[in-house]
């Protein structure tokens, strides 16, 4: 099939189904998107059934069952686990039939005091202050954009994201923090919500923190999985990203999550490592 010409979005709403751009497009391969779009879609999914009280994404994760194409998408999501005060929310993206994605939602219930009665400690009824923790790594505008080790066409790495590093390099081997930012929406017309933004963002982990050559080695992720103690604040997403590998052929990508105002939570990649033949 041919993908939509069209620059303003990752995706494309065509009736039941989602026709992904060539901004979606990942690393590995020009036909297989990169996981950032679709774990974004399977958090606009989630997002899709309404609780009926606040309620925080905690945990988000994606199962990358296998590459995911150019074709269009079929997205669906049931409500597995309803609740009070915790639901799980499944999600599955497929094409033709034929499952690409798993997707799983743990969220809970937002405002509850500790006990009945009792206001919540003044720092989360305030939330996050900008600037005043003395760990947060530098801000976008101190970093640099770094040229991407996989070139060629256009794909979500080098136009659907703004990516500034301030420790590291995309082609340097070892850990790095590197500030994320949609450059497009996940679809027209909508602005993507905090979740969309850090479900895009975390996808890049064991990229930028790569501890093996791109032209060597493919050390492509199948999960991704993210934690969140709050929603995060603004376009502006940090990985503080580190590669560890073990067993041979195996590695894991683990990142602590950053906004302008302080941590928001942390994520995991599995990764199987192969040479490239």
């Amino acid at each position: 099939m041919n993908t939509p010409g069209v620059d303003d979005a990752l995706f494309v709403v065509d009736g039941p189904h989602l026709l992904p751009t060539e901004l979606s497009r990942g690393p590995w391969s020009p036909d297989a998107l990169h996981g950032g779009p679709v774990a974004a879609l399977v958090g606009r999914a989630v997002e899709a059934i309404v609780p009926d009280q606040p309620m925080l994404v905690t945990r988000l994760t994606v199962e990358l069952l296998r590459p995911v194409p150019l074709a269009p998408l079929t997205v669906s999501a049931t409500l597995a686990r309803p609740g009070r005060k915790v639901q799980v929310v499944e999600v599955r993206v497929e094409t033709e039939g034929r499952d690409l994605v798993w997707g799983r939602a743990l969220r809970v219930r937002t405002g509850a005091p500790s006990s009945p009665g009792a206001p919540l400690p003044d720092s989360l009824a305030r939330g996050p202050v900008p600037g005043t923790d003395p760990a947060a790594p530098p801000g976008p505008d101190d970093g640099h954009a770094s040229p991407e080790p996989v070139g060629g066409y256009r794909a979500y790495h080098n136009a659907g994201v703004e990516m500034r590093f301030v420790r590291g390099e995309f082609a340097t081997s070892g850990p790095a923090t590197v500030w994320v930012r949609l450059a497009v929406p996940v679809v027209p017309g909508e602005g993507p919500s905090p979740l969309q933004r850090v479900a895009a963002a975390a996808d890049f982990g064991n990229g930028v923190s790569s501890e093996l050559e791109f032209a060597r080695y493919r050390f492509i992720n199948p999960d991704l999985s993210v934690y969140l103690h709050r929603p995060a604040v603004g376009e502006w997403v940090c990985l503080d990203a580190t590669t560890t590998l073990g067993t041979p052929g195996v590695g894991v990508a683990e990142c602590s999550l950053w906004d302008l105002h302080g941590p928001i939570g942390r994520s995991l990649q599995s990764l199987v490592v192969d040479g490239r033949g």
